[in-house]
């Protein structure tokens, strides 16, 4: 499955042979630097096996960006640069997400990686080629923890219509957000959802996003893994005033099929997802619900994020025919004059799975809860201090209770 590519040659050949006159490409660069610390321990209620997963880590990312060269065709280079540091780690105690493990359990003192992105600009068109990161309904970049994943491959935006957005991507590699060498893309298998995990070097990827107003936007997205699955996604999403406050309405549907030699196996699933929320005087209500149908799970590649709002921290509430329901609430402190305080916290309510590795119906809940503040003035100015929880009961998975503390802080430095 494995196919000739020659997205990081030209990527190369972009960044090497920019035009002698610099014009935007250094006027309009920007760099900056990102420290994130990160703590996170996850402690198993019951069941057998590893009992706590706890590590503490400091992260580094140097992220550039430069502007484009003058004349009709802009040409342009991003960079990234990425440290991983291990603080406190054990055999007993790795696989967190934060550093990577070798086969004995242990992780390294450090870890690495680079990025470079060649990109051209035609009107409001733009290509990019090489190191990316994605935010798509059907393929996005993980960030959850000290560094994030990263794909090989092209990305074509064009903007050339009002309030109309075309995205073209083909991608062959990734770059898990705790590994330093990359490798072909695989589905999610938790629970046993599918008949197998085979790897796959193309994942191809387009849509097209509608603004109709600025209140009211429809999308329509189709990804394909080769040889594995393909999903359409249809998205809308609209707010209106309503009394003193805002009402958001925020609709996502996903089709879910095996491709060509359905090299996993079989997969057939449906993916409703419905969000209303209203906020007004820094306080936010919302309730969700999702519901799967079909034969399967749905499927999403492994290291990413499932774009779904009832997708939590511990678990992601996508086994066959599970329904979900969710209740959130969120408040800045703002308005009782503590800027850069914020509170949320969701819950999830689960119930009808039907995950492979249990007989009957499969139920389950979780609590998310985040503390954040912003230092405002001072010192300490722009850090940003995260707490986060979550607790999941189970009956057919580990329960399991979880805390993160993050300290993360961004340097602009041009």
């Amino acid at each position: 499955m494995h196919k000739n590519n020659n997205i990081l040659p030209v990527a190369s050949l972009l960044c090497f042979t920019l035009p002698a006159y610099a014009g935007g490409f250094l006027d309009d660069s920007q760099a900056s630097l990102r420290s994130q610390n990160f703590y996170l321990n996850r402690d198993f209620r019951e069941g057998t096996g590893i009992s706590k997963r706890e590590e503490w880590a400091q992260g580094f990312i140097l992220d550039f960006r430069s502007g484009y060269t003058l004349g009709a065709v802009g040409f342009g280079v991003d960079a990234i640069g990425m440290l991983g540091l291990k603080l406190d780690s054990s055999p007993g105690r790795s696989g967190t997400g934060l550093l990577p493990v070798a086969d004995d359990g242990q992780a390294p003192d450090q870890y690495s990686k680079f990025g470079v992105t060649g990109k051209a600009r035609l009107s409001n068109t733009e290509l990019k080629i090489g190191t990316q990161l994605l935010k798509y309904p059907t393929i996005a970049s993980s960030t959850g923890r000290i560094l994030p994943q990263t794909f090989q491959g092209g990305v074509l935006t064009s903007k050339e219509l009002d309030s109309l957005t075309l995205t073209y991507a083909q991608i062959n590699r990734t770059t898990k957000r705790d590994y330093s060498h990359s490798e072909a893309m695989s589905l999610v298998n938790k629970n046993g959802r599918f008949r197998g995990t085979p790897e796959a070097d193309d994942f191809r990827m387009g849509g097209v996003d509608y603004v109709v107003n600025p209140n009211l936007s429809l999308s329509y997205q189709y990804g394909e893994l080769d040889e594995v699955y393909g999903q359409h996604y249809l998205g809308l999403f609209g707010s209106t005033a309503l009394g003193p406050g805002k009402l958001v309405f925020d609709a996502r549907y996903f089709i879910s099929d095996d491709k060509g030699q359905a090299m996993a196996g079989r997969v057939d699933n449906r993916a409703l997802n419905l969000l209303l929320s209203y906020s007004q005087a820094g306080h936010t209500f919302g309730a969700a619900y999702q519901g799967l149908s079909g034969t399967t799970a749905m499927p999403y590649l492994i290291g990413t994020d499932a774009y779904l709002t009832n997708y939590m921290m511990a678990a992601d509430f996508m086994e066959t025919g599970e329904r979900t329901w969710q209740l959130r609430y969120a408040y800045d402190f703002i308005v009782l004059g503590i800027p850069g305080l914020t509170f949320s916290t969701r819950y999830n309510h689960a119930d009808h799975a039907n995950p492979a590795t249990f007989a009957g119906e499969g139920r389950e809940w979780e609590r998310d809860t985040d503390l954040g503040y912003t230092f405002q003035s001072g010192l300490l100015k722009n850090v940003n201090v995260l707490w986060r929880n979550a607790a999941l009961r189970s009956n057919y998975q580990r329960d399991i209770d979880e805390n993160r503390l993050i300290v993360s802080y961004t340097l602009p430095l041009f």
